[in-house]
């Protein structure tokens, strides 16, 4: 088997790529390395720097199944340059498509995101809610869902949508909540809290790049469609309460908040397929907190997604 990865070096990537070339599996890996360049040098995985907005058609050469991770992730980053984000999360999405149809290619796992249900005070939200994209990013990723389901016909399509991933990767992301959260109790004895009453979904890295091994072996028995990925639903305060746990020497900070985002996730389409997560939000937090008192935490310019886009988009 042979897998293609895009954005192999991201904050996923980093764990997914080793976990499939632990099973055997042969990985190609693309990726701009905006964000740096983390994974290691390993025989049955071959490396290129590229830009999913003008792919190459060598990338697809016996690919079995195409992972799309590559894109603009989060709101403020979007919003930085909008049109970047529609040719790179949705353009950039069809061109893959149509590449890997054009070479065979049987599967096409599509990382989506749950934030397209927007605003929903539904008690769980299931893959059939009304998407309600309430920001350019949400907005981006239900179109390109849209694009590719469109080709479900010529491979399988899977639009995994995830939760808010929490976790430690190599290229670590300091901008999601649990994970920053974490960071400011660790680094400044002080979590700030904007509004708090929302609720987010959370899913452990570990076990969102399980979920795409998962897909990768079960294809044949699943259907195209869209699934949920998020299996804690907790208020953004719930998460910080669950952080001075674990570290009682800092203090929790509550100031207004105009972000209305709030939604409860069910994934149980997915745990119907035969998936269970492995990990919890106290994992990652736990995580976290051995890696920054090894000092193994990257906390460098690049897990700070906005700003180091901003510096990019300036060269």
């Amino acid at each position: 088997m042979k897998i293609l990865v895009t954005g192999g070096n991201g904050f996923k990537g980093c764990i997914l790529v080793p976990m499939l070339l632990s099973k055997g599996i042969k990985v190609i890996s693309v990726d701009n390395n905006w964000f740096g360049k983390y994974l290691q040098d390993h025989p049955n995985l071959t490396q290129y720097v590229g830009d999913i907005r003008s792919p190459n058609e060598e990338w697809f050469k016996d690919v079995d199944s195409v992972i799309h991770l590559a894109n603009i992730a989060n709101d403020p980053s979007v919003e930085l340059a909008p049109y970047l984000s529609w040719e790179v999360n949705v353009l950039s999405t069809q061109y893959l498509a149509v590449l890997a149809i054009k070479n065979g290619v049987k599967n096409f796992l599509f990382a989506s995101s749950g934030s397209v249900y927007g605003v929903s005070d539904l008690p769980q939200v299931k893959e059939n809610a009304d998407l309600v994209p309430i920001s350019e990013y949400n907005k981006t990723k239900m179109i390109a869902e849209r694009v590719l389901m469109s080709y479900s016909k010529h491979m399988k399509i899977f639009c995994i949508r995830p939760a808010t991933v929490c976790g430690v990767s190599p290229r670590m992301r300091l901008d999601v909540a649990v994970n920053i959260l974490t960071y400011k109790a660790l680094k400044d004895n002080l979590i700030t809290v904007y509004g708090g009453k929302q609720i987010r979904p959370n899913i452990h890295i570990n076990d969102i790049c399980r979920c795409y091994v998962h897909f990768l072996k079960n294809s044949e028995r699943l259907e195209s469609g869209f699934y949920n990925a998020g299996f804690e639903n907790l208020s953004i305060l719930e998460i910080a309460e669950k952080i001075i746990k674990k570290i009682p020497t800092a203090k929790i900070k509550v100031e207004n908040s105009n972000d209305p985002r709030s939604y409860r996730q069910c994934s149980s389409k997915l745990i119907e397929t035969g998936f269970n997560p492995s990990n919890t939000v106290d994992d990652a937090i736990e995580d976290i907190i051995d890696a920054y008192k090894s000092n193994t935490l990257n906390t460098d310019g690049t897990c700070f997604s906005v700003n180091h886009l901003k510096s990019i988009l300036k060269n």
